[in-house]
């Protein structure tokens, strides 16, 4: 279940990761994340700004690792959080850990 259901992000599981992420036209911001992760708390709030300001250019999603653990192996997810950008289906860059803001940006900028 998605942590704010009010917001821009976009809920993927193994079984939409593909259409959603691989195939969008746009540059994909990733978050995978889990329920027990403080670090994964903190940053949401900063994944939904990100999702809201920039939703005309780039898709925000998140996915649960516990409840989608064929896609979390698939990317090689070993520690959360771990936030990822795709574009053109492919992996462009990733950083492993909590970020403020500025950082998260910086990930996926280059590729707007």
């Amino acid at each position: 279940m998605s942590r704010d259901t009010k917001s821009r992000v976009i809920e993927v599981t193994d079984a939409t990761f593909a259409e959603v992420v691989l195939n969008s036209d746009k540059p994909v911001l990733v978050d995978f994340w889990a329920t027990w992760c403080p670090p994964c708390r903190m940053i949401a709030p900063v994944v939904a700004q990100i999702a809201e300001e920039y939703a005309d250019r780039l898709t925000v999603v998140e996915i649960d690792v516990d409840a989608n653990p064929v896609t979390a192996r698939d990317c090689n997810i070993m520690a959360m959080p771990t936030l990822q950008v795709y574009q053109r289906g492919q992996l462009v860059q990733s950083v492993v850990g909590a970020r403020p803001k500025a950082g998260l940006v910086s990930l996926f900028e280059p590729y707007l």
